[in-house]
């Protein structure tokens, strides 16, 4: 099936967080919180302004996102849980920091 999020909303994948502390202990499943980190799925084309031009999102599918904790509405896609929620639920995009060189 292929799910396409309307106006302003997004679909989000939540990327689970490690099982294990740093020092090494390992967290049973029913003592874990629900990640606040996902991945994109899909996005909607963008909400209208008041003139009623179609403002794009600002994340796209395959972003890493950080979002609230009871932010979102579960749904159960193909099987999959996933989360749909408005862009603005979103606290902000996570990206990976390149290496940097040291000029000569």
């Amino acid at each position: 099936m292929h799910f396409r999020p309307l106006h302003d909303r997004v679909l989000v994948r939540r990327i689970d967080a490690e099982a294990k502390t740093a020092g090494g202990i390992i967290i049973p499943d029913t003592a874990k919180e629900k990640p606040q980190q996902g991945e994109i799925i899909a996005a909607g084309p963008g909400a209208r302004n008041e003139q009623g031009q179609l403002v794009p999102l600002d994340v796209k599918a395959g972003d890493r996102v950080l979002f609230g904790k009871w932010s979102g509405t579960e749904v159960k896609i193909d099987g999959e849980e996933l989360l749909i929620m408005k862009e603005s639920d979103l606290l902000g995009v996570v990206e990976t920091a390149g290496t940097l060189k040291k000029a000569a």
